[in-house]
């Protein structure tokens, strides 16, 4: 039977203190295992990259229904603009998103690991790993059964490791306008237009302490382009209502994966989880709630295993990953094939409904208003 052991210092060591880090960690530590996470940041809440908005299956099915009250915001509807700013409102019976105050969402969820038994060691970044036997000796950290990866589309984990890396890409930049209240608050609004965001949308959203807007662009490493963010608030600063005078409280920026890991995710002791393993959709970018699944599952995994429950870690982090097939399929398409004009022509068609519903609502059933 296989057991905790006491020849290693952890059972598990998670690199990444983020969502799918943390679910990693929290589940493994539900059946008492000695768990740390490691994380380069002094203060979680800084530095962010992610809009945290979270849809409704993560609120409500997940660990993160415990999230405070007050660091959410619910927004039940979705106002989708064509390049020409003519817009479509959209909204599925039951369904809604979440819109968060991300700082101190990602503080409350770094202080549940130690609560729950993990120790959490900021300002401890991940250098280096030197396979031990069946473990990891990792450097700072010591010899642990199980390394996880959940250090982002840049993993570092995976580099030293030589697991699978993740090369497609979208470059994005949010900013926040502190204490701001847009006049349409429970709309997330969704801006399509390729002269903004090649390859993705912008958007702009209330949150509970103010106005977040965002933009993001394929990212190509050989002809890096920055997402014009002055010019953008300029295309839609009347559509929104946004003040002339509205300056940004802060500013976030950063790769997020849009297509799964090349390679291995998984081999003996060392599983990607999250940004790591491109556990992304890779046509919205939306992955809080596939990253906290997927994290979730490797942490019971390793658990099970450690305590004789059950198969490899590895063989179950492989299963669970997704493969998003027909997403890619669409994702292609944007990279490919977008254009203003069939958007500034089709936004009330049903054509362009189908594409939304796989988007936002996930095909559920919708109401669509002008």
């Amino acid at each position: 039977m296989n057991t905790p052991n006491a020849a290693y210092d952890w059972d598990l060591v998670v690199v990444g203190a983020s969502f799918a880090g943390a679910a990693c960690a929290l589940a493994a530590a539900e059946f008492g295992l000695r768990v740390c996470v490691l994380e380069r940041k002094e203060d979680p809440g800084a530095r962010l990259h992610t809009t945290g908005i979270l849809v409704k299956e993560v609120v409500e099915q997940t660990w993160l229904q415990r999230i405070p009250p007050a660091l959410l915001q619910r927004v039940e509807r979705v106002r989708l603009y064509a390049p020409n700013l003519r817009s479509v409102q959209l909204a599925a019976p039951g369904y809604y998103f979440m819109t968060t105050d991300t700082p101190n969402l990602m503080r409350w969820l770094a202080a549940e690991l130690p609560a729950q038994g993990v120790e959490l060691r900021l300002q401890q970044s991940f250098t280096e790993a030197v396979r031990d036997g069946e473990g990891w000796q990792v450097a700072g950290a010591g010899r642990t059964r199980y390394l996880v990866g959940a250090d982002g589309a840049s993993s570092r984990v995976a580099q030293r490791t030589g697991l699978g890396r993740v090369h497609d890409t979208l470059f994005g930049v949010e900013q926040e306008f502190s204490g701001l209240q847009l006049p349409d608050g429970g709309a997330l609004h969704c801006f399509a237009s390729r002269r903004f965001a090649p390859g993705y949308i912008g958007w702009a959203a209330q949150n509970p302490t103010g106005v977040q807007i965002g933009l993001a662009l394929r990212h190509d490493p050989a002809q890096a382009r920055q997402p014009d963010m002055e010019g953008f608030l300029a295309h839609i600063r009347s559509v929104i209502g946004l003040p002339e005078a509205a300056r940004p409280s802060a500013t976030r920026a950063g790769l997020v994966p849009c297509g799964l890991a090349r390679g291995p995710i998984a081999a003996p002791g060392v599983i990607l989880t999250g940004d790591a393993a491109g556990i992304v959709s890779p046509l919205s970018a939306g992955g809080i709630h596939s990253a906290w699944r997927h994290g979730w599952t490797v942490g019971d995994a390793v658990a099970r295993h450690l305590r004789g429950r059950g198969p490899a870690a590895e063989s179950v982090a492989v299963r669970a990953a997704p493969t998003f097939r027909r997403k890619r399929v669409l994702r292609w398409a944007m990279d490919h094939l977008q254009a203003d004009w069939p958007l500034d022509l089709l936004l009330q068609s049903r054509l362009l409904r189908r594409v939304a519903e796989q988007v936002y609502f996930h095909r559920r059933g919708m109401r669509m208003h002008g």
